[in-house]
C-alpha cells in the first residue's frame, strides 16, 4: 500500500518531477493528475523507468557501488567480533578432553591416599587444571595475539600464519608461544579446583530426587553456581594473563612480565576492582556454560558405564 500510494503521488506531482519537460497539454492541476494517474497501470506494466534512470545510468551505478562499499563495510566490522576464533575452536576438543579425562585418572590415584574424599576431589581438579592449561595455553597466545590485530578480519594473517610469526620471532620458550604460562596454570588451576570440588562434594550433599526433572534441575542449579564461584575467585589469573599475552602499553618495552608482578602492577595502578575487569562477561559463559558441561560429562559418563 505504501508503494501504491508513492506512485500515485508521484503520479501527480507532473513532468518536473520526472524529467519530462517541453510535452504539450495541461502540466499540472486535477486534470493532468487525473491523466497521468489512468496512464499508470499501462505505464508500470510496459515497464518504464524514471527519466533519471533513463537519461542518468551513471547515477544508478554510483549507488550499487555505494551499496556495495556499505554492504562490504559492514562484513568486515561483523567479522571483527570473531578475531581469533580459530585457535579456540581447535583447542576446545583437546582442551575438555584433558580436563575430564585427567581429573578421573587423579581422582583415582588419590583415593589411595589418606586424603578424605572431599579434599581429593578438589586436589584432583587443581591438577586437571594444571595439565589442560599446558595444553591450552599455545593456542590461547595465538588467541590473544589475533584478537589485538587491529588490521581488519580480511588483512590480518591466520592462525597457523600468526603461530609461526610468534615462534620464529620468540620461539616456543616464555616469552614466545609459552607466554603468560603461569597466569594460565593458576586460571586454570584455581577454577577447576573449585569447579570439581564444590560441585562433587555439594552434589552428594543435597539429598537427590526421584523426579528427572528436578533432578536435572538440583545438578544444573549446583553446576551453575560452581562455575559462577569458580570464575569470580580465578578471574585475577585472567587479568594477569591477558595484560601478559596482550599488547604492551608501550611498545618495544615489557610491562607485565610476570603473573603476580602484573597483579601487584595492575592493583597498584588502577585499584583493586581493576583485577576483576570482565567479570560478568566472564560469569555468563561460564557459569551455565560449566552447568552445561558437568552435566554432559555426568549423564554421557553413565551412559558409557552402563551400556558398555
Amino acid at each position: 500500500m505504501a508503494a501504491a500510494d508513492k506512485a500515485l503521488r508521484l503520479c501527480a506531482m507532473g513532468p518536473a518531477h520526472h524529467g519530462q519537460r517541453g510535452r504539450q497539454g495541461p502540466t499540472s492541476g486535477p486534470a493532468y493528475a487525473a491523466a497521468r494517474c489512468r496512464d499508470l497501470p499501462e505505464r508500470i506494466a510496459r515497464g518504464d523507468r524514471p527519466a533519471y534512470r533513463r537519461r542518468r545510468p551513471e547515477l544508478v551505478d554510483a549507488h550499487r557501488l555505494r551499496d556495495g562499499h556499505i554492504c562490504r563495510a559492514l562484513g568486515r566490522r561483523v567479522y571483527g567480533f570473531y578475531k581469533g576464533l580459530v585457535p579456540p575452536v581447535l583447542a576446545e576438543t583437546p582442551k575438555r578432553a584433558v580436563k575430564f579425562f585427567t581429573f578421573e585418572q587423579y581422582k583415582k590415584l588419590l583415593a589411595l591416599t589418606p586424603l578424605s574424599a572431599g579434599l581429593a576431589l578438589s586436589v584432583a581438579g587443581l591438577g586437571s587444571g594444571l595439565t589442560e592449561a599446558i595444553v591450552v595455553n599455545p593456542f590461547e597466545v595465538v588467541k590473544v595475539s589475533l584478537q589485538a590485530n587491529r588490521d581488519s578480519f580480511t588483512e590480518q594473517p591466520s592462525s597457523f600464519g600468526q603461530a609461526r610469526r610468534i615462534i620464529n620471532a620468540d620461539g616456543f620458550g616464555l616469552r614466545g608461544l609459552n607466554k603468560g604460562l603461569t597466569s594460565t596454570l593458576g586460571r586454570h588451576g584455581v577454577f577447576n579446583m573449585i569447579y570439581f570440588g564444590f560441585y562433587f562434594n555439594v552434589k552428594d550433599g543435597i539429598p537427590s530426587s526421584q523426579d528427572p526433572t528436578l533432578e536435572f534441575m538440583r545438578k544444573f542449579a549446583i553446576g551453575l553456581t560452581s562455575g559462577t564461584i569458580s570464575s569470580c575467585v580465578n578471574i585475577p589469573f585472567d587479568v594477569a594473563k591477558s595484560r601478559i599475552q596482550g599488547p604492551q602499553p608501550v611498545p618495544g618495552e615489557i610491562k607485565y612480565r610476570t603473573c603476580f608482578q602484573s597483579m601487584g602492577l595492575v592493583y597498584r595502578e588502577e585499584g583493586y576492582l581493576a583485577l576483576y575487569k570482565g567479570l560478568v562477561p566472564k560469569i555468563m559463559r561460564l557459569g551455565p556454560g560449566g552447568a552445561v558441561m558437568l552435566l554432559v560429562y555426568e549423564y554421557v559418563s553413565g551412559w558409557l558405564q552402563e551400556n558398555w
